[in-house]
């Protein structure tokens, strides 16, 4: 037995396919997760009432109603903090 007449196996065609297969794979991965990269799409109440969300709270028996306005979670002035090497003279251990 000689292996003089042996021919190796052609890999091109084999590794084209599955470049293929892994690019199709990608862009479909890309397809599904492309929503995370938009912006979210905020109704009013009177759009939400007329799309699928009105449909849904409607059969729910539950109703839409606008969301209140946002607390203000900064004061009108800030405070100024002491840095943290530095205390407070009213806190430092006597």
């Amino acid at each position: 037995m000689s292996f003089k007449n042996y021919q190796h196996p052609r890999r091109v065609i084999p590794a084209t396919i599955s470049v293929i297969v892994a690019v199709l794979l990608v862009i479909g991965c890309a397809y599904l997760i492309s929503d995370r990269f938009l912006d979210p799409q905020i109704k009013t109440t009177e759009q939400a009432e007329h799309s699928t969300t009105g449909t849904v709270v409607r059969r729910a028996g539950a109703r839409l109603a606008p969301t209140q306005p946002k607390l203000s979670v900064e004061p009108a002035a800030p405070k100024t903090e002491q840095p943290a090497d530095h205390p407070a003279p009213e806190l430092a251990p006597s």
